[in-house]
């Protein structure tokens, strides 16, 4: 397996003097002496020009050489190579993939939407060039697939118990660790860097949306109810204590438990209660 060499081109400003003298020379040869050796100096001046190239900050040139890896020019400037050599320029800069939300199956095979944003760029030239086809779209499938093997591992949200387990609502940057793991193992084949990988939406499909919603609403209902009846024992418990110690009124079970009945129905409904005052004895 080969990997990534570096090639130290020529300058390309001193070939650049050198074919302005041939250019010069063959000038001068064509008219002053009409000489068949000006030809020999033209061919020379049009085997010189393709080997020029440039190579941009953050870009890289790899060389081949009759089907043949020589190196990978990095370095910047004006650069001249044999003419032979086929060029192909790949970009070191950092990319940026914002996926479209795919529909994929959660672990409870339930049908969810998930996008992510991946940050990406070739940090080796050779794979990039010769270990796939075609990195760009390599990254692109392999993002894919990376995201569909996420969502299959994880349940987008656990009602039962929060705590069983990490979810892909709930994971946060567990999750985004899981994919970045995940993609730098698919993308090394091909040279790549994962920089930062990281879900930026996450719902559930349109054909249930509305049924996890409802069940979503149900669940925090039913949360809230068991606050408001743990509340609403501790203020009937104090209540009693309170009226037994203070010696307001002395009530026997029947009446505890009546006064008990009337004191959940007022903290515990969610309307608010219309009092009776009563004008009578106590019985």
């Amino acid at each position: 397996m080969t990997n990534e060499i570096n090639f130290k081109p020529q300058s390309g400003f001193l070939y650049l003097f050198l074919l302005f003298i041939n250019l010069g020379l063959s000038i001068y040869l064509l008219v002053a002496f009409q000489t068949p050796f000006a030809i020999i100096t033209i061919v020379l001046f049009f085997f010189i020009l393709p080997g020029y190239f440039i190579v941009n900050p953050n870009q890289s040139v790899v060389l081949i050489l009759f089907g043949k890896y020589t190196g990978t020019v990095k370095e910047n400037g004006f650069f001249w190579v044999l003419p032979f050599y086929v060029k192909r320029k790949i970009s070191l800069r950092a990319r940026n993939i914002d996926s479209a939300p795919i529909k994929v199956n959660d672990k409870l095979a339930n049908p969810v939407k998930i996008g992510v944003v991946l940050v990406w760029r070739v940090q080796d030239t050779y794979k990039a060039a010769f270990d796939v086809d075609d990195y760009s779209h390599f990254v692109d499938v392999q993002s894919d697939a990376a995201i569909r093997k996420l969502a299959g591992s994880y349940a987008y949200d656990n009602f039962d118990d929060e705590e069983l387990e990490i979810t892909l609502r709930s994971g946060g940057d567990e999750i985004n660790h899981k994919l970045e793991s995940s993609l730098r193992d698919r993308l090394e084949i091909a040279g790549i860097e994962v920089m930062e990988a990281r879900i930026n939406y996450l719902a559930y499909s349109e054909e249930i949306a509305q049924a996890m919603l409802k069940r979503q609403q149900a669940t925090a209902i039913i949360a809230a109810r068991i606050k408001i009846v743990e509340g609403a024992v501790s203020m009937v418990e104090m209540a009693i204590n309170k009226l037994s110690e203070n010696g307001v009124v002395e009530l026997d079970d029947e009446r505890k438990a009546t006064m008990v009945s009337n004191l959940m129905v007022v903290l515990v409904s969610d309307k608010d209660a219309s009092p009776i005052v009563n004008t009578g004895t106590l019985y």
